[in-house]
Parts: structure tokens; C-alpha cells; sequence
């Protein structure tokens, strides 16, 4: 990929869900001023972007946060903790998006769905529709993303564009953009909260990563695209949640999980619903098949890694597509969106999966400082990564006021990735022989991208 590519690319991941799904959560906890936690999480999204530049472009490697996680610190659970919980938290962001896709089908197209459960059952036909995209195989995807990037932006854009003609025609209330809504912790809790549900919106940016084989020159191609990239979509954001506010009262705008479809209605009355909620369906279906394309590889190259069982890293003869793993994920999913359901729920474990991500990638940065390459590369100040890992743990933690249940879903996941690792770790024993893995330790210490190797006579 050149800089187009490569700058379509990271903007189609970064844009979708977040914004199109969660605008009205975000203003109904922070007011009016929900541009403020958008501005923010852009923030704190560009302090660990400039994280992974440094890393990317010294070790321009596939693999993301788990190779820069096993280089500096050669801990191989740690290693596959972090692999499991980006896995996971592109299945909940799928999940997040499959819920948002049935909200708008239903909305747009004034259908009565029943009380939740049509909308799941319509969730549950998209995430399988999505799994039969991602099984046909990798070439199809990367088309659709292309299509669907364009149809996301354009969405998004007009969201902008009605609020700007609106608002010069005398129409709505601008004044409502310097409201904050403040609870029990003033307007910093106000804030900090509503950023921790809107840093959703800003994920996306750290899969760029995984592509840097694929890039032309990457060292020196990625730091001006990806922070190119991350400033449009800030932009964008604050733009659209300006606009949202401004045109719909903030009690409303957070009702239900199709907030700019209000937007529309309350904009462009004589604009065709149907049309926009067409187009937030596409937006949403991007974020889903990226997300669950991610999570079906990833697994699938732990697998291959050893440090799952061998079942997962199983690829269809015909379309070389690793099924399996592409079932167990679409599982996952399923599961997600029949039990925890809500939109908030799921993109807040997103983001809160992500966070502790980022965490860790910022202060493996600091630490690979002591590993030189002989390249050139970027460097970001010491200060920002610094920023960055205090930022994403305090967001993370519990003194950000968040829904239980992203905890607990985090948790489930988490222990479920625990008991695969147990579960591989007692079969490599078993397949290896404690033996062979004492005079050979290194046989369950590969970290991402090292081939496991021929099996020696003897093994």
C-alpha cells in the first residue's frame, strides 16, 4: 500500500460505530458538550499513536501490540494476554456494531421489531452474514472495506453538512454546546466518564500496525499518515457531535441507540429516513467485518504460535480461510450480543479492553528504548508515552465511574482466553514431553510472527 491506501485504511477503521451508535450516551452523560470527550479521547488516542509510530517504524513487523509486548518483555503470557484481549475486543466492537446495524434497520425503516428481541435476532443474522464474508476469504473483505469506508465517510459528512445548513437557517440551539451536565464528580467526572465510552470511537487506528509489511516504506510513510488520519477523524467527530447536540435536545439524542437518524429528522425533515439509515447500516457493517476479520486471524496465528490449542489454526482446504477460528469468534459474538445486548455495554468493554492495551504499549515503548536497530525510525518524546500509559490506566480504572457489566464481560472474556492458554499449555506438555521442553525451553516462548519450526526426531 502507498499513503492513500494506507490513509483510507486507517480512516475506514477509526470511523463507524463509535460515532454513529454512541453520540447520545456520550451526551447524555457529559450534557451538551459532547464534542468535550470526543476532543479528549483524540487526545489520548494520538499520545499512544505516537507509541505505536516508534514501534512500528523500528520494528515494522505484523503483529501489533503482541510483538512490541514480547520484545520488551519476553514474557510469554503476558505476550498472549495482550493478543487475547485485542482479539476480544474486536469481537465486542463486532458485536457493538451488530446491535447498532438491527437499531438502524428498525428505526430507518419504521419496523416494529418487539420488545429487543427482533432487534437480536436481526443482530444475530448480520454478525452470520459477516462470518460468511470473512469465511469466503480475505480478498472479499478488503474490497467490501473500501466500498464501506466510502459510504461511512460520506454518512458522516452529512451529518455535518445538515447541521451547518440548519443552524444558518436560524434552526436549532448552538448555545447547547457549552452545557455540561455534571453529577456527583463536577465536570471533570462529567467528562472523564463520557470519555471513557467515546475513546470507542477512536479505536481503529492501532490495527494500521498489522499492515506494515504491506506498506511502501513504512517508516517513512506511516507517522505523516496515521497522524493525518487520526486528526480528520478527530475533526470529524467534534464536527458531528456539534451538530447532534445542537439540533436535538441532549435528553433525547440519548434515547435509543440510533442517535444521528434524530439528527436527520430533526435537520433534513423532508430528507428519506430509510436512505440514512441505509448508509449507517453500511458505516456499522464496516466496523464489524474489519473487527471480526481481525479476531478470526489473530486467533488463528495464536494458534499456529503454539499458544492456543492446534483445533483453531484449522484453514478450509478449498478457501484457505481459517474456519474454525472464524466459527469460535462468530461464537463469541453471538454470545455477546444475545447476553450483554446493549450497545454502551459492549463498546465501553471495547474501549476498556483497549485502554489496558494501550497501557502496556505505551510503556513497552520505553522500555525497547534500550534495544537500537540499525534503521532509522521515528521517535516520539519520552514525555507523551508517559502521558499516554498514566491516561489509558486511569481511563481504565475504576476511578472512571462505568457500567459494571463492562467489567464483567472483560472478565469472562479474559478467563475464557486463561482457560485456552491452560488448556494448550497442558497439551504442549503432553505432545512435547517435560524433557524435551526443559532441554528446549524455547518451544513455548516463540513470540508472534516466529515460526514454530519442523518437529524434531525424537520431539
Amino acid at each position: 500500500m502507498g499513503p492513500g491506501l494506507l490513509l483510507l485504511f486507517i480512516v475506514g477503521d477509526v470511523l463507524g460505530t463509535g460515532v454513529y451508535a454512541l453520540t447520545g450516551q456520550v451526551a447524555a452523560e457529559v450534557g451538551g458538550a459532547a464534542w468535550a470527550p470526543f476532543l479528549v479521547a483524540f487526545l489520548v488516542a494520538m499520545l499512544t499513536a505516537a507509541s505505536y509510530l516508534e514501534l512500528v517504524t523500528k520494528f515494522p513487523q505484523a503483529a501489533g501490540a503482541a510483538l512490541y509486548t514480547h520484545k520488551a518483555f519476553g514474557v510469554h503470557f503476558l505476550t498472549f494476554v495482550v493478543a487475547f484481549t485485542v482479539m476480544a475486543s474486536g469481537i465486542t466492537s463486532a458485536s457493538t456494531a451488530a446491535r447498532a446495524f438491527a437499531a438502524n434497520f428498525a428505526e430507518g425503516f419504521s419496523l416494529s421489531l418487539g420488545e429487543g428481541v427482533g432487534v437480536t435476532v436481526v443482530a444475530l443474522a448480520f454478525i452470520l452474514l459477516v462470518a460468511a464474508v470473512n469465511f469466503r476469504g480475505v480478498g472479499e473483505s478488503v474490497k467490501a472495506n473500501v466500498v464501506l469506508t466510502l459510504v461511512e465517510l460520506t454518512g458522516l459528512l452529512f451529518i455535518i453538512a445538515v447541521g451547518a445548513v440548519a443552524l444558518g437557517g436560524g434552526e436549532g440551539d448552538l448555545s447547547r454546546v457549552t452545557e455540561f451536565e455534571t453529577g456527583s464528580g463536577g465536570v471533570f467526572g462529567s467528562v472523564t466518564t463520557a470519555t471513557a465510552l467515546a475513546f470507542f470511537a477512536m479505536v481503529g487506528f492501532e490495527d494500521s500496525v498489522n499492515m506494515a509489511e504491506e506498506t511502501r516504506d513504512p517508516v517513512r510513510i506511516f507517522p505523516r499518515v496515521m497522524l493525518i488520519g487520526l486528526a480528520v477523524t478527530g475533526l470529524i467527530y467534534v464536527l458531528v457531535s456539534i451538530s447532534a447536540v445542537a439540533l436535538v435536545p441532549v435528553e433525547q439524542l440519548g434515547e435509543g441507540d440510533t442517535p444521528l437518524l434524530q439528527v436527520v429528522q430533526a435537520g433534513a425533515p423532508g430528507f428519506p429516513l430509510g436512505i440514512f439509515a441505509f448508509v449507517t447500516m453500511f458505516a456499522v457493517a464496516n466496523s464489524a467485518l474489519i473487527n471480526m476479520l481481525m479476531a478470526s486471524r489473530l486467533m488463528y496465528g495464536m494458534s499456529r504460535q503454539a499458544v492456543i490449542p492446534a483445533v483453531f489454526g484449522r484453514v478450509h482446504a478449498g478457501l484457505r480461510s481459517p474456519w474454525v477460528a472464524i466459527l469460535v469468534t462468530t461464537g463469541m459474538a453471538v454470545a455477546l450480543i444475545t447476553v450483554v445486548g446493549r450497545v454502551p455495554a459492549l463498546g465501553g468493554t471495547t474501549a476498556l479492553l483497549l485502554l489496558c492495551v494501550f497501557a502496556v504499549v505505551n510503556v513497552a515503548v520505553l522500555v525497547l528504548r534500550k534495544e537500537p536497530v540499525s534503521h532509522r525510525h521515528f521517535r516520539t518524546p519520552t514525555a507523551l508515552p508517559v502521558l499516554g500509559a498514566l491516561a489509558c490506566a486511569f481511563l481504565a480504572s475504576p476511578l472512571v465511574e462505568r457500567d459494571p457489566a463492562q467489567y464483567r464481560t472483560a472478565g469472562v472474556l479474559l478467563a475464557l482466553g486463561v482457560l485456552l492458554w491452560v488448556v494448550a499449555a497442558a497439551f504442549n506438555k503432553r505432545r512435547y514431553g517435560t524433557a524435551t521442553l526443559a532441554r528446549d525451553p524455547a518451544l513455548l516462548k516463540r513470540g508472534p510472527g516466529e515460526d514454530a519450526g519442523p518437529r524434531r526426531p525424537g520431539d
